[in-house]
């Protein structure tokens, strides 16, 4: 799938979640299922934890995470 297409699964709505960009169609922050791969979980267990996602979400979140870091830079350590 290509990088628009993954994008495309991505809203960003001030009237739902506050604005926080989401994964088309539900009410699952981007930012969520950042931290939770971070934290080790796995594209699997996500899936599991969240039936009513697709991989392809899973997968539209990191594309979103990684054009976001392109947009700035923010100092770690």
């Amino acid at each position: 799938m290509r990088r628009e297409e993954l994008l495309a699964r991505i809203t960003v709505d001030p009237n739902i979640c506050f604005g926080k960009p989401c994964i088309r169609g539900h009410r699952i922050w981007v930012s969520l299922i950042l931290d939770l791969l971070a934290s080790g979980m796995s594209v699997e267990d996500l899936l599991r934890e969240y039936p009513q996602l697709e991989e392809a979400d899973i997968r539209a979140c990191i594309a979103y995470g990684a054009e976001m870091v392109r947009e700035r830079i923010v100092a770690v350590g």
